[in-house]
């Protein structure tokens, strides 16, 4: 009975290492997709930011031509009121980047978590399979080939 104790138990201590190994890669997969996400982030942020200042450019330009064509001149208010859209587009973008970099950074955490995790469950893994293996040996020394081996020492 020994002998069939010692080989489940080696068995289950390769299942242990398996099963480690394969949490372990699902973390690591979890954490190559939040990584992606950071870079989709960074990379939607850097189109919104274009795109932001292609619609200001062109707001910009409409509200000069319909100040000239009203006859007004762009000098006092009319120039004070682009100075002022220009300084609330410059923080807009400022916002936008802001946010952006938090979702960047919330997402390579997630990452940094993922690995950290994966690393567990690797560790988790082996002290099962080490307990395994300690119940293997234990068993196999009860067997007469263990005894005997175990005399000679």
């Amino acid at each position: 009975m020994s002998w069939v104790t010692a080989v489940a138990s080696v068995a289950a201590a390769q299942q242990a290492s398996a099963i480690g190994k394969y949490n372990q890669s699902i973390q690591n997969r979890n954490a190559e997709v939040a990584e992606q996400k950071a870079e989709a982030i960074k990379k939607q942020t850097e189109f919104d930011l274009a795109r932001f200042d292609q619609q200001f450019e062109q707001l910009t330009g409409e509200t000069k031509v319909a100040t000239l064509k009203s006859g007004v001149e762009l000098s006092g208010s009319a120039l004070n009121i682009l100075r002022y859209n220009a300084e609330q587009a410059e923080i807009q973008k400022d916002i936008m980047d802001y946010n952006s970099k938090v979702a960047q950074s919330q997402a390579i955490e997630q990452a940094n978590f993922s690995r950290m995790q994966g690393v567990v469950a690797r560790q988790q893994g082996r002290a099962a399979a080490i307990g395994f293996y300690g119940q293997a040996a234990g068993a196999f020394g009860e067997t007469e080939t263990g005894k005997s081996l175990l005399q000679k020492f």
